[in-house]
């Protein structure tokens, strides 16, 4: 298989870093394995093409990972994407939407996970925000918007006295803060720099606005989802005096067993996940809501290793495997057909 991840740059990589993890399992497999970032993109001939880091196939995989990231042997190379069979995105938020635009010319010949059309639709929290849900029997209430006179009247008109409110498209934890009632002479001030100054050179911003869930300041639950299926689970806990539990932001992880009502909760939203071609995401939930789905680069792999002594990457790129050779299977199929026809 030849398998590209179109990711941030090799330099940015961390020891704990989970895009490492699924990169060394393909190498240590034996496929090509090529890296890219969204930047080294373009088009040459009517053909999308890319300059890419390949591993050399035929070098000695460590089972460490840090010495596998200090050796690995590579080399540049600009090849067209449609050769590979699968990319595997794994670049950081927000997306450039031109990104996208790239992949539309090669999504018929090769798989992408996630899907282009799920990309598109998920890529920044709206896709959660939007969701169906008007019980609110999964999500909490939310808004997103960016007028600051209206942001400021839900917040007023809320029965809560604190609620969250976090970038359209920040990650890893960024700018998620608690909103309280009871500082309303700061309140105005505060949603003037989320929308208007957070970005130099933008005019403005889309913020959201969520109810406070109870116990968020215990931590969530971070669930990796395979084609619809709970595969991984952790707790996040928050570090003191923090309402964020990303690692990235210095939360910590614990152990954790999904109970048999949250695997049909992530069950249920599986099946939209699988319906819109987002095969591999990172579902964070806070007693029994949906947070967020997080689509371009979901984390929190190496910690449950870590936690669970087992490798989660094999499944992922098992499925990977498996969708591939279904692909050129069915792509034979129909060449054997034309070849019956012909003759």
């Amino acid at each position: 298989m030849k398998i590209c991840f179109l990711m941030y740059p090799w330099e940015e990589v961390k020891k704990l870093d989970s895009t490492l993890r699924l990169i060394h399992e393909c190498v240590k497999r034996g496929h090509l394995v090529g890296m890219t970032t969204p930047e080294r993109l373009g088009i040459r001939d009517s053909v999308t093409m890319a300059n890419c880091q390949i591993f050399d196939r035929g070098q000695k995989v460590s089972a460490s990972m840090s010495s596998f990231y200090k050796n690995a042997v590579k080399s540049w190379k600009n090849v067209p994407m449609a050769g590979y069979d699968a990319v595997f995105m794994r670049a950081n938020p927000p997306m450039d939407p031109l990104v996208l635009n790239f992949l539309d010319s090669i999504k018929d010949d090769v798989f992408v996970m996630n899907a282009v059309k799920g990309l598109r639709e998920a890529n920044n929290k709206i896709y959660t925000a939007a969701y169906y849900d008007p019980d609110h029997e999964l999500i909490p209430t939310t808004h997103v918007s960016k007028d600051v006179d209206y942001l400021k009247q839900i917040i007023e008109e809320s029965d809560q006295e604190q609620m969250i409110m976090k970038p359209l498209d920040g990650f890893g934890g960024r700018g998620v803060i608690i909103i309280e009632k009871s500082a309303s002479k700061n309140i105005k001030s505060l949603l003037d720099f989320y929308v208007n100054n957070s970005r130099p050179g933008e005019k403005s911003q889309y913020v959201i606005l969520q109810e406070y869930v109870p116990g968020a300041e215990k931590g969530d639950v971070r669930v990796l989802m395979l084609n619809g299926e709970p595969i991984a689970s952790i707790r996040r806990v928050p570090s003191s005096g923090d309402v964020r539990s990303n690692v990235s932001a210095g939360g910590s992880v614990q152990k954790y067993k999904l109970t048999k009502e949250e695997v049909q909760f992530c069950r249920k939203i599986g099946e939209k996940l699988v319906r819109d071609g987002l095969y591999f995401t990172g579902l964070d939930i806070i007693n029994g809501k949906l947070i967020e789905v997080n689509v371009m680069s979901p984390g929190a792999l190496t910690e449950y290793n870590m936690l669970n002594k087992t490798r989660i990457q094999i499944p992922i790129i098992d499925f990977i495997e498996k969708t591939v050779l279904e692909k050129n299977l069915a792509r034979k199929r129909k060449s054997d057909m034309d070849s019956m026809l012909e003759g």
